[in-house]
């Protein structure tokens, strides 16, 4: 039977960990140097950070049809994600329609059984009642047959509670005409899935930057050959040394619930499931990828881990007496999980930071006078203790959800950065010299700053609720206009126009309409076979993002404006039109700081022009 292991993001949710595979580490002295080093890894050497190859990351990005199938019919069965008062995904509305002949038997077999097992209470989020289905797509084999495994208390947590699902599950595969659609829906996700591909290097390279390490891609174990039961000693039994891979599998969900991410591993596969509008670099996705990254070098030294296993646990059962709730009482996890959180924490306040002294900076070198300056100073100071608060906050939620050396550890990665050193040097000595009673007093002292926090996220949730007429008016064409994205992003090219001619028509000297409108006809040209086709979708663009530029105002518009003419450049040095093209890049580049990344892209295109003709 595999072992799985499920970290549930969206509810920041774990229930067991993946069984240590490598040898041991010897366990350092306790109050060794920070500076001591690490035992040499057993793996492949690892590529330079620049590399644009995902593999070397340990990263893979593909749609799951078993998932997708998954999704499809928990959504027939009744699970709805969508925010109350608002409209359902683009995709959703799609998948619905295309459900409108389910046999009406089956659909109401499948809302009772949801119904039925449903979790009860307010508390739970629809990424909650969803989570159990999630992992018991994982359980199961590919479709048409889907094969469930046999029930055991190795499954996930959950998935007994739903596992009788699996045969109502194929009964929709066969009756709802799935089987012959799937291969659209897989395109469709695959089309998101190609679009993060970027984000997701970017991602990796920020974490492994931070963490100054390497993924350990690749998992080396000695296994027993033949019946190992038969050998009367130990010592005559045959061992083979096997590699295998290990992959964080990032798989797009257009049916998850709103900014729900859910990591999934079975075995050495990690399965980042992740919405189709996701920001890699700002998300649980970037935590997830962190834990990839340090379970293997928590399990590296597990004895080390082992030996403050009473100090971890009287940790663990201090914050259950406290909060009452539910903790995972593996000490291994815990710490893995410490170390993900701290990291995550530190990069995203880190990040934060840096963009406030930027952009305090240039407040000051503007300002007119002594006062101006005072007030940019006095604005950035509670700016940065907001953001301190914000971190204090990310920690304590992790540090109530089992997660106890979160502080500590976040403490301790403050003290490395910038120091060059991998972390993997540091886990052993980071663990021996932490001291449980200063850790029990995390909860008196996280207690104001977490106050704070809520209080901020109310005003900010009052003030929403305040917004005049026009605001409303913005909101919803920014609504659709991201609807029109999800479409692109399924190459939904008519339905996108649809959508757009009518904003046009509503919205008559919007640019981002224009700019919408634009985008649409390039992207659809890429799609295009016919090179006539091509051509009139090409100059549609063109035409398109011209009014973008005629309507857009260089003080409210400025980034339409910037994207409009980088684009048009583009479609005109497409058609060999090189002064044309040089002019729109031109101002792009007059328009932009040479250290903004439209600027530079700017140049790169008008390098590429060479003589203008």
């Amino acid at each position: 039977m595999k072992k799985f292991f499920i970290v549930s993001l969206a509810a920041l949710l774990c229930a067991q960990t993946v069984a240590a595979r490598q040898k041991p580490a010897q366990k350092p002295d306790a109050k060794a140097s920070k500076q001591q080093p690490a035992p040499p890894r057993q793996q492949r050497p690892a590529p330079p950070l620049s590399s644009p190859d995902l593999s070397d990351y340990g990263i893979q990005i593909a749609p799951d049809p078993r998932l997708i199938v998954m999704m499809t019919a928990l959504d027939a069965a009744g699970w709805d994600p969508t925010p109350e008062g608002a409209k359902p995904s683009v995709f959703r509305e799609l998948l619905r329609k295309d459900q409108t002949a389910l046999d009406p038997l089956l659909a109401k077999r499948m809302r009772d059984f949801y119904e039925r097992n449903a979790l009860k209470g307010d508390a739970f989020t629809p990424a909650d009642q969803a989570a159990r289905y999630v992992s018991l797509a994982y359980t199961l084999g590919q479709p048409p047959v889907f094969d469930a495994p046999a029930r055991s208390d190795d499954l996930p947590g959950g998935v007994l509670d739903v596992l009788d699902f699996a045969p109502l599950l194929r009964e929709f595969y066969k009756q709802s005409g799935m089987d012959g659609r799937l291969n659209a829906y897989v395109g469709m996700h695959r089309a998101v899935g190609d679009k993060l591909r970027a984000p997701a290097i970017e991602m990796a390279r920020s974490v492994l930057s931070y963490l100054n390490t390497r993924p350990e891609t690749i998992v080396t174990e000695r296994v027993s050959v033949g019946d190992a039961a038969k050998n009367a000693k130990k010592k005559n039994e045959k061992k083979l040394t096997v590699e295998h891979e290990r992959r964080f599998r990032i798989v797009p969900d257009l049916l998850a619930a709103p900014g729900a991410i859910n990591l999934r591993a079975v075995g050495d596969d990690y399965y980042a499931v992740v919405p189709a509008d996701v920001e890699l670099s700002r998300s649980e996705a970037r935590r997830a990828y962190i834990q990839f990254v340090v379970d293997p070098l928590v399990a590296r030294y597990n004895r080390d881990v082992a030996a403050r296993r009473l100090d971890v646990k009287l940790l663990l059962e201090k914050e259950h007496e406290r909060k009452g709730r539910d903790l995972t009482p593996d000490v291994f996890l815990s710490v893995a999980r410490s170390i993900a959180a701290a990291a995550d924490a530190r990069m995203g306040e880190s990040a934060r930071l840096r963009s406030l002294q930027i952009e305090t900076s240039e407040r000051l070198q503007s300002a007119a006078d002594a006062a101006a300056r005072d007030a940019a100073l006095k604005e950035s100071k509670e700016q940065q203790s907001a953001i301190e608060d914000s971190t204090t906050a990310q920690l304590a939620d992790a540090y109530e959800r089992g997660a106890v050396l979160s502080f500590y550890f976040a403490e301790q990665l403050k003290d490395l950065e910038g120091s060059g050193f991998d972390i993997a040097n540091f886990i052993a000595p980071m663990v021996a010299d932490f001291k449980a009673e200063r850790e029990l007093k995390r909860p008196a002292e996280f207690a104001a700053a977490v106050e704070r926090v809520r209080e901020a996220r109310r005003r900010a949730l009052e003030a929403r609720s305040k917004s005049s007429p026009a605001d409303a008016r913005r909101d919803a064409l920014l609504k659709a206009l991201s609807d029109v994205d999800d479409l692109l992003r399924v190459r939904n090219y008519s339905e996108a126009e649809t959508r757009l001619v009518a904003l046009k028509n509503e919205y008559r000297e919007e640019p981002r309409v224009y700019f919408a409108l634009g985008q649409a006809a390039s992207i659809s040209a890429q799609d295009a076979f016919d090179e006539t086709l091509q051509s009139e979708r090409l100059n549609a663009a063109l035409g398109h993002f011209r009014q973008a530029i005629l309507f857009a105002s260089p003080e409210t518009d400025s980034a339409i404006l910037l994207r409009a003419h980088l684009a048009s450049g583009r479609i005109l040095a497409h058609f060999e039109r090189r002064d044309e093209a040089a002019k729109e890049f031109d101002a792009v580049i007059a328009a932009s700081a040479p250290t903004d990344r439209i600027h530079q892209e700017a140049l790169a295109e008008k390098k590429k022009l060479g003589g203008q003709k």
